[in-house]
This record gives C-alpha cells, structure tokens and sequence, in this order.
C-alpha cells in the first residue's frame, strides 16, 4: 500500500476484512511494526523523551480536541510532549484539522521541530509528513468514514517512538490489546477509558486507567470534578467550531466541563511523566497551569514558531 501497488477500491476491501472480524495482537504489531520501518528519520527528536497524549478515535462522540489542548497544557507545565496527529476521520476537527484552523504550517524539518520543543516545550507532527503509508490511505478512511484498524494504529506509530505516552481506547477489549503490546515494552504508559465509551477521559461517568504499576476504576468525583453531560463536550458542526471551543480552552474562558475534562487529561500525562506525583497534585498543577495564563502564553509562542 505505502508503495502505491494497491487502488483505493483494494486498499478498502482489504480494510473492510477488520471491520467484519477482529484484529489479532500478532496482526496488531505487525501492521503496528510494518509503519515503524517505513517511518521518516526523527531520531534525534527522541532525546528529549517526549510524552505523546492521544486517542484512537472513532468513539462516535464528537468530542472538541481534549487530547490536542491536554498536550498544550503539560507543554505549558514544563514537560516535553511530542504531538502525533492527523486529520479526524471520524470526527469533525483532528488534531491537524484544529492545528490549520490556527495557521500552522506541518512540516518534517528536524530542526525546527528542535526549536519548537526547545522554546515551547511542544512539537507537533502531522502524521502523513512522517509515513507514506498513513498519506496512502488517509482517503480512503475519510471515504470509508467509520472505524477501521488504523484508529488503533495512529497512537503507537509516532515516528519519534516515545517512551511515554497517554492512550485512549474506545473500549476495554481495545484497553487490553494495547496493555499486552505495552508489556512487551519499556514504556511509561497510561491506557485511559471512560467505561460510556469515550476514547479519553470525559468525567461524563467512571473512567479506568490501567499503566505498569496498577488498574483503576475512578469516578470524577474521587477525583475532585463534577459529572458532566456528553452535549458538554460537543465538538461542534465544523472545524470552526472545534477551533472556537479550543481558543476557549486556551484563554481559560471555556465552560467548566471543558476545562474540567482538558485538566483531568493533562493530569494524567503529568502522572505518568511523574509517577511519584499524586493524581491530586496533578489536577493542581494542570490547573494553574491554564488559569494562570502561562498556556496561553506557551500556545502564542508555539504559534509564532509554526505559523
């Protein structure tokens, strides 16, 4: 496929065969393996050991970009994150779609990827730069418009290889697949589910984190937050919309679901960077981190950057 040796009519019936049956863990990391190889060469990107927040996707909820805005927001709390993303398939605004809603300009130039994590913390990678093989058969998911295997690939083929990462499954038989394929690895992970089927942690009803060390059920209000309802995390019609919402974020002007679900994500990536943290001090840090205006700050200098 990467090769272009497939159409697109071949490229979906041969899509299609893992919408009518499951894919198996050894298929898994092997197609997962497969994009590996065929990455670009971002090595040098690697040393600084950068966190990647990211979702499968096709939860079929619609959400604004959580996981995008929660990688700002750790940036902002001083830690490195390497941000893997790619248009929505399934959703109205992808993390690129909300990146070019705000003038960013992808690239794969190393060097300034460097600069940008260098003097903002955060560097982001539009995924078809970094793989032929994703640029291939980004039609094709588009066309197909429901969720395909590649959903569950995008989070594990960050060309970077990161050592940490924040995951979000759309369903616990996902949550374990991804927990087997981790344990085979050195990574510092956190597998996150909200048990109503979202692909991140909603606060819309309990959610499960499973990582190395434990796996459990919290509810948000164990974890200081009120419950919310899903409308309160509507991602809008358009990608304007999706771009409003995201600003609101920024600017600490969003209502308190949004932010509520944006640092209850942030958190648990500041968790995994420092496991030594609690999870209460985490929430604290994501907190302040948006109401003190220093993410808006981070976010206007990544702009200046990338733009």
């Amino acid at each position: 496929m990467a090769a272009g040796d497939y159409n697109d009519s071949q490229i979906a019936a041969f899509i299609s065969v893992f919408l009518m049956r499951s894919i198996s863990v050894d298929e898994f990391l092997g197609f997962a393996d497969a994009l590996l190889d065929l990455r670009a060469n971002v090595d040098a990107l690697a040393a600084y050991n950068p966190i990647d927040i990211v979702g499968t996707g096709g939860d079929n909820k619609n959400t604004f970009n959580i996981s995008t805005l929660s990688c700002f927001v750790v940036a902002a709390s001083g830690y490195k994150v390497a941000k893997h993303g790619n248009y929505g398939a399934t959703s109205v605004s992808g993390a690129s779609n909300v990146m070019e809603q705000h003038g960013v300009k992808f690239t794969s130039d190393v060097s300034k990827l460097e600069a940008s994590l260098d003097k903002t913390n955060i560097a982001y990678l539009h995924a078809p730069l970094f793989n032929n093989a994703l640029k291939v058969v980004a039609p094709v998911r588009k066309a197909l418009g429901v969720r395909t295997f590649f959903n569950m690939l995008g989070p594990v083929v960050n060309p970077i290889k990161p050592k940490r990462t924040v995951l979000g499954v759309f369903n616990l038989k996902m949550a374990r697949l991804y927990f087997y394929m981790y344990q085979q690895t050195d990574v510092d992970y956190s597998i996150v589910h909200s048990l109503d089927g979202y692909d991140e942690i909603s606060l819309t009803g309990d959610f499960k984190i499973i990582n190395k060390f434990e796996e459990k059920i919290y509810s948000p209000e164990l974890i200081g937050f009120e419950r919310c309802k899903e409308a309160d995390l509507d991602g809008g019609a358009t990608p304007e919309d999706a771009a409003k919402i995201f600003d609101n974020i920024i600017c600490n002007t969003a209502t308190k679901a949004q932010k509520n679900a944006v640092i209850a994500n942030a958190a648990t990536a500041i968790q995994t960077i420092d496991p030594n943290m609690s999870f209460e001090d985490s929430i604290a840090q994501a907190r302040e981190t948006i109401e003190s205006g220093r993410l808006k700050d981070t976010f206007l200098r990544f702009l200046e950057l990338n733009t």
